[in-house]
């Protein structure tokens, strides 16, 4: 069974197979672009309209028409049609029924399907930035918010996942409030990048119209055309950029994730989860388990794989277009969703989180934690090398371990036979955890 194109019918005898049909067809994906689709569209009408290409009156029905279909699909009343392959052609079908096919047609005078979605994809990935900049800020405010009421919470700082050495909560989510910084400074970064108007490339080399790429740029926002039309079309380095970002971003909340599923069992008791972001288990009724974090967790390894699906995609593509390039916005919108999920539920676990700060300093005196203290007041106070220090402190530790006591509970007597210079005072050191 076969089918005839609308689009680009004209050139084949024969109509396309059902199967080619379904692979070819994006309107599935892309339709989430309408909003970027009409704004170029109107962009593109109204610089052919002030440029003589087509007539005043054909750019004011064409941009009336577009701003109808608009408000048609934020309604839900417009059905998109899988014949017609991708949001650009639904989008223009339903224009022809609109205004009329011959006015509608004018529509797509120098341009092309590949400057068009590479425009409004580009336009797409921007808000997109824009959005997951705010939720990155409010998650940051949350972090600051929690440091600044446990500015005084003495935890362990764990390296291996050991005991190092007493730290503060407000010290250790500070570092993630820095790493969820840096994030915003790529996604940042990126939006800079990638704010460029391909609109006026076409299909690759440009077109004989005199067209103003400048009008349709600035009217889009960018900051710029596109230097090299076939560089316009077929780069999606932004895409992989973004993913990257994306993927990093979910890198960092899965480490806070794994942090605050550890926290939150009983062998470490650091925090309560708010039972709005915890569930239960079918069979055992005492069970309130950390799933949101979980799936946090979880989804930093869907990035990572969206972003090596595209890379993967783009790797060995010859310019300019490729219909390859069609399976760009899957892992773009797939990865946004994500990352944008995942950070609305970081901030609503932690919003409602309750920390133990008895727990916390309880676990803080354990495992000598304050072995690096003893250590430098070694070498402060006595004036020997750290190396020397560093040993001795290992046969104190020792020591401690075989009497089955903490540092601070050794007798001074016990600590002269290891280093005779060693004083009372020593012991200030060791109880300030």
């Amino acid at each position: 069974m076969s089918t005839t194109s609308t689009i680009w019918g004209g050139r084949f005898a024969q109509g396309v197979a059902e199967g080619m049909a379904a692979i070819n067809a994006s309107i599935s994906v892309d339709h989430r672009l309408w909003r970027q689709d009409i704004a170029g569209s109107r962009a593109h009408a109204a610089m052919l309209g002030a440029q003589g290409i087509i007539s005043a009156q054909d750019a004011a029905a064409i941009d009336a028409g577009l701003e109808q279909i608009a408000g048609e699909i934020e309604r839900g009343e417009m059905a998109f049609r899988e014949d017609l392959e991708d949001i650009h052609m639904n989008i223009e079908a339903r224009l022809a029924e609109v205004i009329g096919r011959d006015a509608a047609g004018r529509l797509h005078t120098a341009r092309s399907r590949n400057d068009q979605v590479a425009t409004d994809l580009r336009l797409w990935v921007r808000g997109a930035i824009d959005t997951l900049l705010g939720k990155i800020s409010t998650l940051r405010a949350v972090l600051e918010g929690l440091e600044a009421s446990h500015e005084d919470a003495v935890m362990p700082g764990l390296t291996h996942l050991q005991p190092a050495q007493p730290v503060t909560l407000a010290t250790h989510l500070g570092a993630y409030r820095s790493m969820l910084a840096r994030d915003a400074g790529r996604l940042r970064d990126c939006r800079a990048r990638l704010n460029e108007s391909p609109l006026g490339a076409a299909a690759l080399a440009g077109t004989p119209f005199p067209i103003d790429r400048a009008m349709t740029a600035k009217a889009l926002g960018f900051s710029r055309p596109m230097a090299n039309t076939m560089d316009a079309v077929a780069a999606r380095d932004f895409g992989c950029e973004f993913l990257f970002c994306c993927a990093q971003c979910a890198g960092h909340l899965s480490r806070l994730a794994e942090e605050i599923i550890l926290w939150a069992t009983p062998a470490f008791g650091f925090m309560r989860l708010p039972d709005a972001w915890s569930t239960g288990s079918s069979i055992m009724p005492q069970k309130k388990n950390p799933d949101a974090a979980e799936l946090v967790r979880a989804k930093a390894g869907v990035l990572l794989g969206n972003l090596t699906a595209l890379m993967a995609v783009m790797k060995g593509l010859p310019l300019a277009y490729n219909k390859d390039m069609q399976e760009d916005k899957r892992p773009v919108f797939d990865s946004y969703d994500a990352l944008a999920l995942s950070l609305d539920a970081m901030a609503g676990m932690l919003t409602g989180a309750r920390f133990d700060e008895g727990a916390m300093r309880a676990a803080a005196r354990v495992g000598f934690t304050n072995a690096t203290r003893l250590a430098d007041w070694l070498v402060m106070h006595l004036n020997i090398s750290f190396r020397r220090a560093h040993h001795i402190t290992g046969a104190l530790v020792a020591e401690a371990e075989r009497r089955g006591c903490a540092l601070e509970d050794l007798p001074l007597a016990a600590m002269q036979a290891v280093e005779g210079g060693i004083t009372e005072a020593v012991y200030d050191t060791l109880r300030a955890v």
